[in-house]
């Protein structure tokens, strides 16, 4: 019998899930256990993409926080992407999606975006579907989390449940834990260092874009793959001279704003220890770096934020503004709950078909 249950911080082993003991100040969601067993399965299920070469966790694996630890990720066969992947802890809060805010709230719409859009996994979804009916054990597992035979609505739906138990874990600024030298970096955090202005909240993100001098990946124009990538999206979105410009145009793209050139949502702190590098391209290597980044003003750029000027941190306390962030890491996510124990499962029923019919 299907039944409901409130999680935080869930964990996922079998058909079984159970509340956490960490203290956290995000709200628990509804999940039904069922379902998110199967949207794990689907998250790692490289039949998701149209020639089977890449999965869901292949840009989002566990032990980075469901990043993937490339400045700039892949994208489908013949390309590669001209963005940061980023983490997926508590990707249920979020209020918009992608670098850019282009998609909204509603994760089965991102689950559909990130399955058909060309150069990510370039899926038509009947096939996906068709793919599914060959699996016996989805035909089990759809039926068992109440969605009759495999399809492509219950499959979406079924990623939004798991999407929804990656939640922080024992962070050390929730279990009241931190070190000495943290809980002054939290004082430099929320004062002299300004971050709390942008990084606010459960979450540490507002949510909204913000133009911080970043300066441009140039692997995005001297790599074709990526080059190509990055023409694709710009020309879908409209815009002009698409083929000439040199430059992530960030929400612009949404916006067709001259103000908004170059502004990226403010990214979630949570996690961060684990999804290094960092910024929307990946052009910032460690936590140290990025303080310097800030220390110093932000990058160069005409549309830069006015509340970035230099902070004139010493040493010292740089050093506990990085023991502070570190302190908003809790556990891995590298663990049964949200790893699927065999990736390579059910290939075979796929490379049956194709020796079939060659």
């Amino acid at each position: 019998m299907l039944f409901r249950t409130l999680v935080a911080g869930a964990l996922i082993t079998g058909s079984s899930v159970w509340a956490q003991e960490a203290v956290t100040p995000l709200p628990p969601f509804e999940v039904n256990p069922a379902q998110a067993e199967l949207g794990k399965r689907l998250f790692y299920d490289a039949r998701l993409s149209g020639d089977t070469s890449l999965s869901c966790s292949s840009c989002h694996q566990a032990d980075k926080a469901f990043a993937d630890g490339e400045a700039l990720s892949q994208a489908y066969s013949g390309g590669a992407h001209f963005r940061n992947a980023p983490g997926l802890a508590n990707v249920g809060y979020r209020a918009a999606w992608l670098h850019d805010g282009k998609l909204g709230t509603n994760l089965n719409d991102v689950a559909r975006e990130m399955i058909t859009e060309t150069f990510l996994m370039n899926m038509d979804m009947r096939i996906m579907q068709e793919r599914f009916k060959q699996d016996p054990v989805y035909v089990d597992m759809f039926a068992a989390a109440g969605y009759g035979e495999p399809s492509n609505g219950g499959a979406r739906n079924a990623l939004q449940e798991f999407l929804k138990t990656i939640i922080s874990r024992n962070a050390p600024v929730d279990t009241g834990e931190m070190s000495e030298s943290a809980q002054r970096g939290q004082v430099l955090f929320q004062g002299k260092g300004q971050c709390a202005t942008c990084h606010s909240g459960e979450r540490f993100t507002d949510d909204r874009p913000h133009n911080i001098g970043v300066p441009n990946n140039p692997e995005i124009w001297s790599d074709p793959m990526r080059h190509s990538v990055f023409v694709t999206y710009a020309k879908f979105m409209g815009v002009e001279n698409y083929m000439n410009i040199r430059e992530d145009l960030g929400a612009y793209v949404r916006t067709h704003q001259e103000e908004t050139k170059r502004s990226f949502l403010t990214p979630s702190l949570r996690e961060l220890t684990y999804t290094a590098p960092y910024m929307h391209n990946g052009m910032i290597a460690t936590l140290q770096d990025v303080v310097d980044f800030y220390d110093g003003g932000g990058g160069e750029d005409l549309n830069k934020d006015r509340i970035l000027q230099p902070l004139g941190l010493i040493s010292g306390e740089k050093d506990d503004l990085v023991a502070f962030l570190q302190a908003l890491s809790g556990d891995s996510f590298e663990t049964e709950a949200y790893v699927w124990p065999d990736a390579d499962f059910g290939y075979q029923l796929i490379e049956d078909w194709r020796n079939v019919n060659n």
